[in-house]
């Protein structure tokens, strides 16, 4: 009971320490490499940089650290019931030390005029891309250990828990609305024309589309799983190795040499991609003659892999 505790609360503390350090990445790279070339973003980000962009005709517009708290709190509030206490304290967390962290962020590249300090002087695409591999990065990180940053990622969370949908794809969707209504905010609050204002939508699409390709591809890679086939005499050492050792589930299977005419035992395992020197290094331990073969395989569904997020049809009437 006492080694069950220890390990949660590790577990719990090593979430934490990765939301952390996920929000920081995001924060540098949103504040640092976006925000100064008004580039709009998706998410609670993006609308609070549009209510930044829209009140800032003086140089003192709304910081982005105050409408950012108050649009998660609402949704923090509506998805309460859906989500749970343990994936929305890690999100109260988050969303605190995030607004935080924006505030700072914000006061530091803030001139005393109220201009913002353009670390890429008029590079501006190039600042698009630094900035979304961070935020994608960094939402990846959170993601990973079972947090969130709030806002439409806690709407992406609610439909990836019912539905086998890639986050990436739920936030494309909602940040083309937010995007696209920063629209008329150029034109209106800015002075923008409408050929400048079209460069700046042109601009968040592909600020959407990088960091949600990102986004996935750290999470995709994490998640990735390979199929092993394993043929040696000594299959016995190595299935008990595997189980013990890694606490891997083994299938044996029968097989039969063509060439040999001989039976043959084959294990099988399917694995984290991340094992797979770990995984290398057991077997060659116990024989450095094995024949073996491993194959990345598209999805892995079940206990110590992912879920199957798929509704089963009620056709009783």
């Amino acid at each position: 009971m006492a080694e069950q505790i220890r390990k949660h609360v590790y577990n719990e503390a090593k979430d934490y320490f990765y939301i952390t350090l996920g929000l920081l990445i995001l924060t540098i790279g949103w504040t640092f490499f976006l925000l100064p070339y008004e580039i709009v973003t998706g998410g609670v980000t993006g609308i609070s940089a549009i209510i930044f962009y829209a009140t800032n005709g003086a140089g003192h517009g709304i910081p982005i650290m105050y409408s950012y708290f108050v649009i998660n709190a609402v949704l923090l509030i509506l998805a309460l019931k859906i989500l749970g206490w343990r994936f929305l304290m890690k999100t109260i967390y988050a969303i605190s030390m995030l607004s935080l962290m924006l505030g700072v962020a914000q006061d530091i590249i803030t001139n005393d005029d109220g201009s913002m300090i353009r670390l890429l002087g008029d590079q501006d695409f190039m600042s698009l891309i630094i900035g979304c591999c961070f935020t994608g990065t960094a939402l990846a990180v959170v993601f990973l250990h079972n947090g969130s940053t709030g806002g439409t990622d806690i709407v992406a969370a609610v439909v990836n828990k019912y539905r086998n949908m890639s986050l990436g794809t739920v936030l494309i969707i909602v940040d083309l609305f937010i995007i696209g209504s920063s629209f008329p905010i150029f034109i209106l609050a800015r002075d923008f024309t409408v050929m400048q204002a079209t460069y700046k939508i042109v601009f968040g699409l592909c600020t959407m589309v990088i960091e949600n390709f990102v986004l996935d591809y750290v999470m995709n890679s994490r998640r990735e799983s390979v199929q092993f086939f394993i043929f040696s005499q000594k299959y016995q050492e190595i299935a008990n190795a595997i189980g013990t050792e890694m606490q891997h589930g083994v299938t044996i299977l029968d097989g039969h040499g063509w060439y040999t005419g001989q039976d043959v035992k084959v294990l099988c395992i399917l694995a984290r991609k991340r094992e797979s020197v770990s995984m290398f290094r057991l077997i060659k331990s116990i024989d450095p003659n094995a024949f073996v073969s491993q194959s990345s395989v598209i999805g892995v569904y079940g206990e110590g892999f992912d879920e199957m997020k798929v509704k089963i049809k009620n056709n009783k009437k």
